[in-house]
């Protein structure tokens, strides 16, 4: 049997942390950062965790992670 590949645009989105969870980026800080404050930017710089309910499925994208 072939070897379970990873999805490429998974491995991109999504990091695993120590204790199984996943991490993910902030949504909003692509483009229109002038009418932005910098406080509300430098929040967006920080990582957010997945929900568990939606865990699953970037699990099943990334088998070997």
């Amino acid at each position: 049997m072939p070897k379970m590949k990873s999805k490429s645009g998974a491995k991109k989105r999504f990091i695993a942390t120590g204790s199984g969870q996943w991490k993910r980026g902030t949504k909003g800080r692509r483009h229109i950062l002038t009418n932005k404050s910098t406080k509300r930017k430098r929040h967006l710089r920080s990582f957010a965790t997945v929900h568990e309910s939606d865990a699953h499925h970037i699990t099943a994208m990334l088998p070997n992670h």
